[in-house]
Order: C-alpha cells, then structure tokens, then sequence
C-alpha cells in the first residue's frame, strides 16, 4: 500500500513542536505497518526535509503569526476574507492548486491520502478528491479557536477567533465525512468531532521518539521545575499564564522555574525564582535538569505531547486534568492538581524528593503498541491489510 500524507510542514527532524512530533510519530507507526509513505507539503525556511528520497516540498513557508511583519499579517488577512479559507489555510497558499495537482501526479500511483490536520487539507480541499482519504484530527479545532475567543483580550482578535471558529467546524465536518477512517489524538475529539464509532475513528496513542527512553538514573538536578514550548501558539499561553498568575505566587521565593521556549513579549514574572531561558540546544536535557515537570495545560483539545514525553523519561510530575487527554496510564510520579495552590504545594512536595524517577519504558511501550494496533484498524478501511500488529 502506498499513501500520499499530506501535510502543512515536511518532517526535517528537528521535532521542534509537538506537531511535528506527532507527525514523526504517525509516519513511523505506517512504515513499521509495512505501507510506503511519500510526504508532500512545505519545509520551514533553511530547512531541508529528513527523508527527501520519500518526500515532495512544494516551496518554503513560515506560518508563524507571532512575529510575522505586520504587511504579512495584514496581507494574510486580506486573503482570507477575499478566499473564504480560514487564516491558518490562507496562509499555506504561496502555491496554487494546479501547482500542488502536479505535484500529486508526481508522486507516482498511490492508494489514497492521509489528510494531516485541517491547514493544508483545508487550503487546497478540492485537489483531494479523487482517492479514498484517512484524517488525522491533531485537535478539534474549531473548539480551540472559540476557547481562544473567549480568553483574548483584544476585540478583533475575538473577531478573528470566532471567524475561524466557524469556518473551521463546517470545514473538519467536510473532512471527517469524507473519509474513510479519522485518527485523533485523544478520546473526547472523536465525539466532539462526530466521529465516535469504532467503525469511523480511533484514538492514537503517541510517542515522541523511536527507540527506548533513557534509564531514569543518571541525571543531575539543577533546578526545582522546568517548563518548555511553543508559548506563543494561544491553548499553550493560557495554561503559561495561568500558571504565572496564579500558581507562581503560591512558591516560596528560592523555589527555582525555568521555562523554555518562544514566548511572546508581554508574558513576564515577578517572582525572583522564575527565569526564561529562550531557545534551548537540547530540549531533553533541559527537562532531565529539572526535579518536577509541571503540565500546565488548561485549554485546547487533542493530546499533550509534553506529557507524553515527561511520562517516557520517568520524570516526577504536577499535572493539571486537562494536561492528561488522551492519557490511558498515569505513572504513580505524577500528581493531579486544577487548585492553584494544590498545584504549587504538590510541585514543593514533588521536588523536595517525595516523588521519584521512575523507568518510562512501560509507559512508552504501552503507547507505542497502541499506537500501531490503532493505525492498522485505520488501514483496514481502505482495504488490503490485516490487523496483526508489528513488533
């Protein structure tokens, strides 16, 4: 079985997101499932794809909002409303889609397509016709953008998030009756997306890495906490935020934080112990140099790749419900707080030694079976292919 999965970012291994994580993940679990996969989408500027032998790049682009010029934004803005797409998709079209149909065609024969999120389905929707198609909801949007409306403080941006909100409901409605099969990444999206029988969907569980984690002995503590991400995508801010305002001054005051990660310029903190740290040369590390992780997500639907990874790396954790979607097994390190200050007395507690490393490899094994037992049931939608699962 050959399958076009065609995504907004061609992996590069960089892994710098937990999109792309993800992407890694799904990609791998396939190729274990015996199917040959071709990729097609854009690559990040300077970048280059991982695998170019088995991948099509229609071009270089740079999504991101934060940070854009203000011409760009305007321009994207202008674009969307003119197209009718949602600004996330309007962003991808510095190709057109005769340009992406060829470069279907030059993918040579293929079965069908895996539809990787809604932004590049979304921005060329109806060059994806003509084959049977796979889903993969990484979120249920158009949730996230009403939560994002709701928490903004600025009135176009609500403007803009209520947009969005509605293009996007109509539009992953369109893409999940279409297809054969959805995967999403966490129990509740399948539901809230309409997809709920065994026979439509099925709830992957992920990985973030390959081979087995390290053993948790061996690493030196530096620190008392230490967050990383992509804090200026919104779901991710308000759980910074809330965990800034409102955990932080729960700390004593030589209780150390270090967060990781693009932030935007207004997130800031008075307390003498919390220090941003920018980008970091090894994300792995950075999180091994801490005592506890906190999981501090409060919004957003899909799966939490940080968690995933915190739980495969054994390390002691504080985490919030909302943190654990689409987690089946919590390890016994890990504690569950949404109080602010149950939040902050549990990470004083965790990093004073109560809670210790534990071996992340059952935990990564779980998912990592499950993972490939759910995308064969995906498979076997579109014929030709058993449910035994690869080792």
């Amino acid at each position: 079985m050959h399958l076009l999965f065609a995504t907004s970012i061609v992996p590069d291994g960089a892994l710098g997101s937990g999109y792309e994580i993800a992407n890694a993940a799904i990609i791998d679990g396939l190729r274990r499932a015996g199917v040959r996969v071709t990729v097609l989408g854009f690559v990040w500027p300077g970048r280059s794809p991982s695998d170019p032998e088995n991948t099509i790049v229609l071009g270089e682009v740079d999504v991101r909002t934060n940070g854009a010029p203000l011409r760009r934004k305007l321009a994207w803005l202008r674009d969307a409303m003119l197209s009718g797409l949602t600004f996330s998709s309007v962003k991808l079209r510095t190709v057109g889609p005769a340009t992406v149909r060829r470069a279907v065609e030059a993918a040579g024969p293929f079965d069908a397509y895996v539809l990787n999120s809604v932004q590049f389905a979304g921005a060329f929707e109806g060059v994806f016709r003509d084959r049977p198609t796979l889903f993969i909801a990484h979120n249920v949007e158009h949730r996230s953008a009403r939560e994002n409306a709701r928490t903004t403080h600025s009135a176009f941006q609500r403007f803009l998030y209520r947009r969005e909100a509605r293009l996007l409901e109509k539009l992953e409605e369109r893409l999940c009756r279409k297809a054969r099969f959805v995967f999403t990444l966490a129990e509740e999206d399948r539901e809230a997306l309409g997809v709920a029988s065994p026979a439509r969907s099925v709830a992957l569980p992920l990985v973030t890495r390959a081979s087995d984690p390290p053993p948790p002995e061996g690493r030196t503590v530096e620190y008392d906490a230490a967050l990383i991400g992509t804090w200026t995508w919104q779901p991710n801010r308000i759980g910074l935020e809330w965990f800034l305002h409102q955990v932080v001054p729960h700390l004593p005051h030589d209780f150390t934080v270090r967060i990781a990660g693009h932030l935007p310029g207004d997130v800031t903190s008075s307390h003498p112990g919390v220090k941003f740290v920018g980008r970091v040369p090894d994300a792995e590390s950075f999180v091994r140099g801490a005592a506890v992780i906190p999981l501090v997500s409060r919004a957003g639907t899909g799966v939490q790749l940080k968690t995933i990874e915190t739980f495969e790396l054994g390390l002691p954790s504080v985490a919030t419900a909302s943190s654990l979607r689409g987690i089946d097994h919590r390890p016994e390190n890990c504690i569950v707080a949404d109080d602010p200050a149950s939040f902050a007395a549990a990470l004083q507690l965790a990093a004073s030694g109560a809670c210790r490393d534990v071996d992340g490899c059952d935990f990564y094994w779980r998912q990592r079976h499950a993972l490939d037992a759910g995308l064969r049931r995906g498979l076997q939608a579109l014929g030709h292919i058993s449910l035994e699962v690869t080792a």
